[in-house]
This record gives C-alpha cells, sequence and structure tokens, in this order.
C-alpha cells in the first residue's frame, strides 16, 4: 500500500522524488487499511489534502464509492480540483460559485464517473441536495472528509452554523466508512469537541497531531501608534519585503483605502474584500500567485482558501481578535520558502472594530423567537425578503439565525422559501454565554501577544496547545527587531495628507423596503412601497468620514464613543472635526449652492448636532431653520429597514413657520446629523421637507457607518 500511495503522491505534487511527510502515511494507512476515523492537526502546508486525495484514489481501486469532501474554502476547491485531476483523480465540486456545472456534476454522480465530489457546507443545508444526493453518497461514500474542521465546533475560531449538519451526517454514515477530519488551528478544546461529534455511534477516533510551529516565519510586532504612521511605513518598506504578499486589513474601508495609497506611490497592489466582485477574486488571485502584485491588501475574504506555497510575507495593518485566527492567517506564508516575514502593525481602533463584530455574530433569544413566530403564523413560504418585513433583524443576521435555527431543526428552505417545522427549539444561553466569554479572553490573549513576551511563536503555538511548542529562535523577541521602524518625515507627510481627505459620499434612498404595509406605514389608506417620486427624493450627501476609515474615523469614534455603562455622550464637536466639515461643503460639488440649513433633532446628542447645524449657518452664511419637531418618546434601535421606516415614518414633522419660511426660498437645503447608519432617517426627514417646499434636500453629516 505505501508503494502505491508513494506513487499517487508524486503524481499529485509533479515530484518524482516525492516522500511523505511524518504521519501522513499512517494517516493514510489508518483509514484505508483499518476503516479508522481519524483527526489530523498539522500546521498549514504539511499536506492534509495529500492524505485525502490518496486515501481516496485507493478507496475507489479497492472498490468503494466516491469521496465526500466538505470543505468552507471555495479557491482552495479550484486548486484542489486541478490538483487532484493531475494525479489521475476525477473530482470535481457543488458551491455557490459554479452553479452552471451541477447538473453535469449529478450526471458524473449517476454513471459512477466521480472518485471525490468536494461540496461546501451550505449544500448539507439545501433541501434539494439533501433530498436527491446526500442520502446515495452517504450510502456508497467511501470516504468522508470534513475540511478546515475547527469550524465544526462552537469553540473554533471560524464557527460555522452550516458544518453543523456535519454531525448528522456522521451520525447517519455507514460504520465502515472511514473518516478524516483536518484542521491546522484548532486547540484542545476543540479538538476535543470534534473528537466528541466523530466518535458518534462508539467509535474510537484516532487523533494525528504534530507540531504547529513554522520554521519558515519570522514574526515581528512593530507599534506605530497612528493610522498614518503605519500606512507610511508600508509605503516606505512594502518593497523590501521579500517576494509577493498579503496585507491584511480589519474592515472592507480601510482595505480600500490603503490598496488606494499604495498605488498612488507607485506599489502593485490589488483591493480584495467581501465587496470585491467574483471574477475581480479570481483575477486578484491568479495575479499574485503569477507575482504580477506585490501584494493582494485583503480582509478575511482572503483567507483559508487561498493557497500560494512560495508567498513572501503576510503584513497586519490591525490586529485579528484572536491568537488562532492570527496564526490561521499568517499560515498562508512561507509554505514552500526557507524564509517569510510576518509582522502585525496593531492600532489603536483594533478593540472598537473587534467589538463591533462580536455583537452581531451570535443569535438571541429575541431575535430567534421573532423568526420562528414569523413563520409559524404565516400561511406560506417566506423569503430572507419576505421575513425581512416581519422581523426587525438586517439581512446578515437573519441569514445567520436561519442558518441555526434550521441546523437545529426548527425550520427549512425549501421551494418557495422558509417554513417552521414544527419542531421545538430552545434558546441556549448558556452555551452562547460561555462562547462570548471564550472571545473575551481570546482578545485579550491577542493583546497580551503584541507584548513583552519570550517569544511570538512558541505564543501562537501555545495558544493552539501544541506540546511541542518551543522558543524559535527567529523572532523579534527571540532575535532581535529584523524590520525597519524609521518612517521618513516626507512619507508621513505624505499619508497623513491622504488620509486627511474629507467628503465620503452619501447615495439616496431611491426605493421603499418591502413589507411596509404590513408594519402599518400606509399614506392615505394606501401602501407605501416601489420607488419614491422623484418630488420626494433627496439628493446625493456627504460625510466627513467612515466610522471605520483609518483618517479621521479615529476621532469619529472617539466623538461617538459611549459611556462606560454604554450611553451615548453629547460631547463638544472638536476643531478640527469642524474644520474638516467646512472642507467637506468647500469641496462639495453640487450643481447649485444651498441657500439655508436644517437639522434632524437627536435625543442622543442634541447639543452637538444644533451646534454643527447652527455652526454651518453663520460659516455659509445661510438661513438657519433650525430643527424639525421630535415626537416625545424613545425610539427603538431597529436594524431592520422595514421597522427602521415605521418608527422614524411619524417621528418628526416640519414646524409651521420653517414651512412657511420653505415656501419662499429658492434653492437647496442642507439637512444636517451627527451620524448615518441606515440612511432611512435622511430619507424619511427628508421626504418631508420635499413635501414642505424645498427644492432640494442635501444630506450632510459627520459620520457614516459604512
Amino acid at each position: 500500500m505505501r508503494e502505491e500511495a508513494l506513487e499517487i503522491l508524486r503524481a499529485l505534487t509533479g515530484n518524482p522524488g516525492a516522500d511523505f511527510h511524518p504521519g501522513q502515511f499512517e494517516a493514510i494507512e489508518a483509514l484505508v487499511a483499518q476503516h479508522r476515523r481519524a483527526l489530523v492537526v498539522q500546521r498549514t502546508g504539511w499536506g492534509k489534502s495529500a492524505v485525502y486525495f490518496i486515501a481516496a484514489l485507493l478507496q475507489r481501486r479497492a472498490g468503494a464509492g466516491p469521496a465526500l469532501i466538505v470543505s468552507p474554502l471555495l479557491a482552495l476547491m479550484r486548486d484542489q480540483v486541478a490538483a487532484a485531476e493531475r494525479a489521475g483523480v476525477r473530482a470535481a465540486a457543488i458551491n455557490s460559485a459554479n452553479v452552471t456545472e451541477w447538473s453535469d456534476i449529478e450526471r458524473m454522480l449517476d454513471d459512477d464517473a466521480l472518485d471525490v465530489l468536494l461540496v461546501s457546507p451550505e449544500r448539507l443545508v439545501n433541501p434539494r441536495f439533501r433530498a436527491e444526493q446526500l442520502p446515495r453518497l452517504i450510502g456508497t461514500a467511501g470516504l468522508l472528509v470534513i475540511d478546515e474542521a475547527h469550524c465544526i465546533s462552537d469553540w473554533g475560531h471560524d464557527f460555522r452554523p452550516d458544518y453543523r449538519r456535519i454531525r448528522t451526517l456522521i451520525a447517519d454514515l455507514p460504520a465502515d466508512v472511514p473518516i478524516l477530519a483536518t484542521t491546522a488551528t484548532a486547540n484542545e478544546r476543540v479538538v476535543h469537541d470534534v473528537a466528541e461529534q466523530m466518535a458518534a455511534g462508539g467509535h474510537e477516533v484516532f487523533t494525528l497531531r504534530g507540531p504547529l510551529g513554522r520554521e519558515s516565519l519570522r514574526l515581528g510586532v512593530l507599534e506605530l501608534g497612528t493610522s498614518w504612521r503605519r500606512l507610511a511605513w508600508l509605503s516606505q518598506h512594502l518593497n523590501d519585503l521579500p517576494g509577493s504578499g498579503i496585507v491584511y486589513c480589519l474592515t472592507v474601508s480601510s482595505a480600500e483605502e490603503t490598496a488606494a495609497l499604495l498605488r498612488k506611490a507607485g506599489h502593485a497592489v490589488l483591493a480584495y474584500t467581501g465587496r470585491t466582485d467574483q471574477a475581480e477574486r479570481l483575477a486578484a488571485e491568479e495575479a499574485l500567485k503569477n507575482n504580477e502584485v506585490k501584494a493582494l491588501v485583503a480582509t478575511s475574504a482572503l483567507g483559508m482558501g487561498f493557497d500560494k506555497p512560495d508567498l513572501g510575507f503576510v503584513v497586519h495593518l490591525g490586529s485579528p481578535n484572536s491568537p488562532v485566527a492570527y496564526y490561521q492567517q499568517v499560515g498562508r506564508a512561507g509554505r514552500a520558502t526557507d524564509s517569510a516575514d510576518v509582522l502585525l502593525l496593531p492600532g489603536l481602533e483594533d478593540r472598537d472594530i473587534w467589538h463591533y463584530f462580536a455583537t452581531n455574530a451570535m443569535p438571541t433569544q429575541a431575535r430567534a423567537d421573532a423568526v420562528l413566530e414569523a413563520l409559524r403564523s404565516s400561511d406560506r413560504p417566506l423569503s430572507a425578503a419576505a421575513l425581512e418585513a416581519r422581523v426587525d433583524l438586517r439581512r446578515g443576521q437573519l441569514e445567520l439565525l436561519l442558518k441555526v435555527l434550521a441546523v437545529d431543526g426548527a425550520v427549512e428552505n425549501g421551494q418557495g422559501g422558509w417554513t417552521s417545522t414544527g419542531q421545538p427549539w430552545a434558546y441556549d444561553r448558556d452555551r452562547y454565554e460561555r462562547i462570548a466569554e471564550a472571545r473575551v479572553a481570546e482578545q485579550r490573549s491577542m493583546l497580551e501577544y503584541q507584548g513583552d513576551i519570550d517569544c511570538r511563536m512558541a505564543f501562537l503555538t501555545r495558544s493552539l496547545d501544541d506540546p511541542a511548542s518551543a522558543p524559535c529562535g527567529r523572532c523579534d523577541r527571540c532575535a532581535g527587531q529584523w524590520y525597519p521602524s524609521d518612517v521618513s518625515l516626507d512619507m508621513e507627510q505624505g499619508a497623513q495628507a491622504t488620509l486627511d481627505r474629507v467628503g465620503v459620499e452619501v447615495q439616496v434612498r431611491a426605493m421603499w423596503p418591502q413589507g411596509l404595509d404590513r408594519v402599518g406605514v400606509t399614506v392615505a389608506g394606501k401602501p407605501v412601497k416601489g420607488k419614491l417620486p422623484a418630488e420626494e427624493q433627496v439628493s446625493e450627501g456627504r460625510a466627513v468620514a467612515r466610522l471605520t476609515d483609518l483618517g479621521y474615523g479615529n476621532s469619529l469614534r472617539e466623538l461617538f464613543a459611549p459611556d462606560r455603562d454604554g450611553r451615548p455622550v453629547d460631547r463638544d464637536l472638536p476643531p478640527a472635526l469642524a474644520a474638516a466639515v467646512l472642507r467637506v461643503l468647500k469641496e462639495w460639488d453640487w450643481d447649485e449652492r444651498p441657500v439655508a440649513v436644517a437639522w434632524v433633532p437627536s435625543a442622543d446628542r442634541p447639543g452637538l448636532v444644533e451646534s454643527l447645524g447652527a455652526g454651518i449657518a453663520r460659516a455659509g452664511r445661510l438661513e438657519p431653520l433650525g430643527p424639525l419637531a421630535l415626537r416625545e418618546g424613545a425610539m427603538d434601535a431597529a436594524a431592520n429597514s422595514a421597522f427602521r421606516v415605521r418608527d422614524l415614518w411619524s417621528r418628526f414633522s416640519v414646524p409651521p413657520a420653517m414651512a412657511e419660511r420653505l415656501a419662499t426660498l429658492s434653492g437647496p437645503v442642507l439637512l444636517v446629523d451627527d451620524l448615518i447608519d441606515s440612511r432611512w432617517t435622511m430619507t424619511v426627514a427628508g421626504r418631508l421637507l420635499r413635501l414642505a417646499g424645498a427644492d432640494a434636500v442635501l444630506p450632510l453629516a459627520l459620520a457614516t457607518v459604512a
């Protein structure tokens, strides 16, 4: 068997002299010869995919059915299918990126013409796939592979609800079908959790755990303070880093900003984020693989699935929220090179960003109850868009919650949309609280990594409970600072000037959200829906910056930061931000200069908004119309568009004196607010001004959320 497996390995790698890494053949033997369940925890680049491709082909040669590989890595799927074909393994993938190929792949399954089928985890929740394909695959499978197995575990840094279907999948498999789970980022708690799930039915799990230290990586942390100093350092020293690599950022806006600044400085870089079109993502990946660019400036959208063995460096502008997540991202570098550089440039804003993402990640009892009640009370299936009109959840939160409920069997997605199964569902408060506590502990640990520790690599591998953790002898704590820390004055001033730019465009709302009639929003008894009439729309607006921006984002986050109890604080407008507002107005390329200023009354920061509106009127010699009238009472923090519009619909009104003055004015009116989130406040309030006679309404705010 070893000779046959070695022959496949050499075909797979294209290297006639290739041999197994320690542990690789042992894992293959456990799967093929002994039909065992194996959990392999090995560092990135060890060759986990070689194990399952070789095992799959050996199983096929022994008369078993095709292997089913569950993987969240769309980018890696493409590479793996190509690599498998080189070794004579007939492989195909079913995922959201190749819908047009699904029918062909299903025919190949019917003809028993596939050795390996890779599926994305969301396929396991798809009703048609579960009904038509999964039972046959389970009945004939020669091997089940769970790639990136830490995603199964609640405690994994990248837990995904779709992966919880695998628990059922494992339980349904015939007892003699071998199972392989692989990961490079699992601490002892995750290993125990995954092994426990694999052991369903009383099976023993063979765990193969190798050392996680990466000898090729040289780690470092450089504290530079301000955003512009970090960008200046990167612009000055990017070409000093070896080969081509990845610059990770925490938010989409910072990735796009950083890429633009680096390109302006003459560097060949591309942005890669969740907003990047699929075709552009593929082109960017190829450009980096072919060393046509120095770097991709990316968010975590460029994650586990990207495979470039000779990646020369990984730089982080801002810190990930856990050592495990950081280890996973830096593990992209130096897989087939003797050395690669890894540098973290932490930011002052990191903790704020961690908190924002953490508060949007977990389901709550109230959200789940609202979704289940909406589905139970409906006489037909509901799409996600239709559900949005019935529950106060943003689309991303709603889709995540539906996945959780689907995996728990409380809802299902079928023809026409989502329905309730009628099965009872209980919110596991203790579990989610324990997970939240674990996330906070991980954040504290990531801050500790940035401090005076003994060894950076040893710290990361200890975080993964690696029993072989030891000082690396190469990082900046073991061998001293290996990276330059100087930033030239010209570079710093240039970066500061770039970040000092102001004026984010605020796109107008032109369509009402679905379902307003269901939440009681009508005009003269008629439903409000469709496109806003032109005479009721506001024009394109401006904000000083986004809260997530690298430039004015820091000052704006400080301005809007709550007190220790989480309550809003009505602070004075700092002079620097006041000057930035005037610059926005000066640089605004409007068709017609505004003639007056009105402002949105604020329950949380009334002093800030009034001083902003009145100050703009004085500085621009515009007529101060004052605030709109505000209905008494607190406003719920609605997240969903339909509910947001419902709450805003009767909240404001145009005072009689303002209406009289609007009727006599000729020209646009500035409508001022402190913070724009959903854009519905500006849409609803601006509509009132238009109906009262304003020729046009120009929204202006200090910040936008995104």
